[in-house]
């Protein structure tokens, strides 16, 4: 998603300056005469992800309107910017919140580092306080990200059932996310920051589903070396989440509903039950009722857990949540992989908004994975998407040329160039194509590859800004700039 910078000045001279800027490098502008019309701007919920603030306005300085959008609670990272104001004032500002600070005038590539450096403590801190709170048992569904009508339906069925210790039973296909709905149950409940712990019950070998559960004494059995507790006592005083509970053989069905309806486990070995209090929130993405008229679930057991039903919507039926996912996923493993990806480009967003999804939200997860490790420019594009868009990426035009030995004949070259390059070296007749041709096709494809993102193009194309917008105008490529931002 585009991001956007709001730029807080006096001066609609400096404001008009700036956007030019920005908007050449892919970013939406929004512009605020003062102090307060910013804070109107976050108020009434528009967009933006940083501020550019004008330290010295008239009326109402940029300190106030820091200090105030702090007091406020708006998080987004601002930027200072100064003309006449000492160092101490700069100070003041970093101490109160500002991730950074430029002089005017300041260079356009000066501007444009800034607002990117801005951008990922940003997106560091949102990671950072999603990963404490999942660490710390305090997720909550303000966390969970999407705001489509199934989504909405999930959160206020979920905050109802986290106040009391009703069982809940969450259904839907692999992949949309149950356990982050688990959690966020837990982290709305009286138990949050206590234990919250999950068991795939799909996962353990038979053999050993009792043990894990209940535990087991030192030498209940052969290889019982030392106690161990189980997963009912580990989650003692929190949440006990039972992951794929349609899988849990029939024998252990029996036991799990005793523990249910007495509060209390047998250990393997033990002399006497151990009692525990522990919250039990299930998922399946079976049809339980189904397996009980089929006699493969106990049909008390499946009363028992299925008190409180919420259904996870598939990733199909709430497709506007895909790019707030998308753009979750790119902060994400820009973080952990050291990228700097700024979003996806709207041609990327409306194919993965338009697939279908049949692995869910766990799909869409990888595919952003993938895509972030191959990515070149600062948006991800539909061929970073193979599977999903059926866009490949540009071939390289000369691979089936550099298996050659002797000199080719222009039939030869023909026959040896891919039908599709989207740079054709060759003319109908097999002759070679002009220099001037050539150049232009090829910056028209990188200016459509970059999404008019000049700098990238220039970087790519090994020239500098200015040539490239020079080459631009001569090759009368102006129309495909537009179309690209």
């Amino acid at each position: 998603m585009t991001k956007t910078v709001l730029v807080v000045d006096d001066d609609p001279t400096q404001r008009r300056l700036i956007q030019a800027v920005l908007e050449r490098e892919g970013f939406s502008v929004a512009h605020a005469d003062g102090g307060r019309t910013a804070l109107e701007h976050l108020g009434s919920g528009a967009p933006c992800d940083v501020v550019l603030l004008d330290l010295v306005m008239p009326g109402y300085s940029g300190q106030e309107t820091l200090a105030d959008m702090r007091s406020r609670g708006f998080t987004q990272p601002v930027i200072v910017v100064t003309a006449t104001g000492g160092i101490d004032t700069v100070v003041q500002a970093m101490q109160a919140g500002a991730a950074d600070f430029f002089v005017k005038p300041a260079s356009p590539e000066r501007i444009i580092v800034s607002i990117r450096n801005a951008l990922s403590m940003g997106a560091m801190r949102v990671e950072v306080d999603q990963l404490k709170k999942k660490v710390g048992g305090r997720t909550t569904f303000d966390d969970l990200i999407g705001e489509s009508a199934p989504m909405l339906l999930v959160k206020r069925l979920g905050e109802r059932a986290a106040k009391s210790s009703i069982p809940i039973l969450i259904t839907g296909e692999s992949g949309v996310g149950k356990e982050v709905i688990a959690r966020a149950v837990h982290g709305s409940s009286d138990r949050a920051g206590r234990p919250f712990v999950t068991v795939n019950c799909g996962a353990i070998p038979e053999n050993l589903v009792e043990s894990i559960l209940f535990g087991h004494e030192k030498g209940s059995f052969t290889g019982a070396h030392e106690k161990h507790l189980g997963k009912f006592q580990e989650a003692n005083g929190g949440t006990l989440f039972l992951d794929e509970v349609g899988e849990l053989p029939l024998d252990m069905q029996v036991k799990l509903l005793r523990a249910l309806q007495e509060s209390e486990i047998d250990p393997i070995g033990a002399k006497r039950p151990v009692k525990v209090d522990v919250r039990i929130v299930s998922a399946t993405n079976r049809d339980l009722a189904q397996a009980v008229s089929e006699g493969r679930f106990r049909e008390d057991l499946y009363y028992r857990l299925n008190v409180f039903p919420i259904e996870a919507p598939a990733l199909r039926e709430r497709r506007e949540d895909i790019p707030a996912l998308t753009e979750a996923f790119i902060r994400r493993f820009n973080l952990e992989e050291g990228k700097r990806v700024m979003g996806a480009s709207p041609e990327a967003l409306a194919f993965l908004t338009a697939f279908d999804w049949p692995g869910n939200v766990r799909q869409l997860e990888n595919a952003v994975y993938r895509a972030i490790i191959l990515a070149d420019a600062p948006y991800l594009q539909p061929h970073d998407f193979p599977a999903i868009s059926g866009v490949k990426a540009p071939p390289e035009l000369f691979d089936a040329l550099k298996s050659q030995v002797s000199p080719p004949t222009a039939q030869a070259l023909m026959e040896a160039l891919p039908t599709d390059s989207p740079v054709r070296i060759l003319d109908g007749r097999g002759h070679l194509r002009t220099l001037e041709e050539i150049e232009r096709d090829l910056i028209q494809l990188a200016i459509e590859i970059y999404a008019g993102h000049m700098s990238e193009v220039a970087r790519r194309l090994g020239i500098g800004r200015s040539t490239l917008y020079r080459k631009v105008r001569e090759q009368g490529l102006e129309e495909h700039i537009r179309d690209a931002g």
